[in-house]
């Protein structure tokens, strides 16, 4: 009977602190998540009221769509140029900025800033950067590189894509990386100094090791942010030129709302979610081995 009543205690305590937070959980995450599964073997376009259920056919027509697979690979190419020099440019900020140099709070502040502006506004302004200013600066500087804006190159608008990504996260994630150096001991690496070993060596074999937890967050916050990219994509480029700059997410909206092939567009929104879930848990599984193994 006091189980009973240890029970009901802790439940009622449950729903009052947690329970609306679960509520508001399943019917903003779960249901809608489980509706849009259903829909991908329907053959709903969004706007009418019934709908047919039609199997696998959605899923078949995902593997036959080659426009996606272009969307899908361009994307992939994205992401890895993208994690890449996020993660080598804030983890230099952060080993700079966490050296002692002089006004290295007010340079961890510029650094962030960049990360408060939103995804859709800062798109605009670097569309205003790359096709006026920067054309302005490579027409009076007899500068090629910037002669023409790099938005009407379909090869340099996805370089373009890159630049604006790295720029806007470096500066997050270089706070994650202040916090996994300032967490490093100090007597460690003095103790290392005084053996002899230079800073190569203390980075090798000290830093690097005791900062794969900070590696696996950044990581797993650029892989999943490099995947679902829409704003940016949007507002800079919106897929163009000629659809050279159409990331998966925007593909995926396109499908589902301005073709109204909703079925189709909920299972190509699924298939990138099972690849982005299976991506990033590998990555936190094998980085979480490594910061066991250090």
């Amino acid at each position: 009977m006091s189980e009973e009543k240890g029970f009901l205690s802790k439940l009622k305590t449950y729903l009052i602190f947690a329970g609306p937070v679960t509520i508001a959980f399943f019917t903003v995450i779960i249901l809608p998540f489980i509706y849009g599964i259903y829909l991908t073997f329907t053959d709903w376009n969004g706007i009418s009221a019934t709908h047919s259920f039609i199997g696998f056919q959605n899923y078949l027509q995902v593997f036959k769509d080659k426009v996606f697979w272009t969307s899908f690979l361009l994307t992939l190419k994205y992401v890895f140029f993208s994690v890449i020099l996020i993660n080598a440019i804030a983890f230099f900020l952060a080993y700079l900025l966490t050296s002692g140099i002089k006004g290295q709070n007010f340079f961890r502040a510029g650094f962030f800033t960049p990360n408060l502006i939103g995804g859709i506004l800062l798109g605009f302004i670097w569309q205003f950067i790359f096709s006026n200013i920067l054309v302005y600066i490579g027409q009076h500087f007899d500068l090629p590189i910037f002669s023409a804006s790099w938005l009407s190159d379909p090869n340099k608008a996805f370089w373009a894509l890159v630049i604006v990504t790295v720029w806007q996260y470096s500066g997050y994630m270089m706070v994650i990386y202040i916090s996994g150096f300032m967490n490093i001991p100090k007597d460690l690496l003095e103790a290392a100094s005084i053996d002899g070993a230079n800073s190569y060596h203390r980075l090798k074999n000290i830093i690097l090791p005791l900062m794969v937890p900070s590696f696996t967050i950044s990581v797993f916050l650029t892989l999943q942010r490099g995947f679902m990219v829409y704003d940016i994509n949007l507002s800079l480029t919106n897929g163009g030129p000629y659809k050279s700059t159409e990331l998966i997410s925007m593909h995926v909206y396109n499908t589902a709302f301005l073709s109204q092939q909703y079925g189709i567009g909920q299972a190509e929104a699924f298939f990138l979610f099972a690849v982005v879930a299976t991506v990033t848990l590998l990555q936190v599984y094998f980085s979480k081995k490594m910061e066991v193994e250090s």
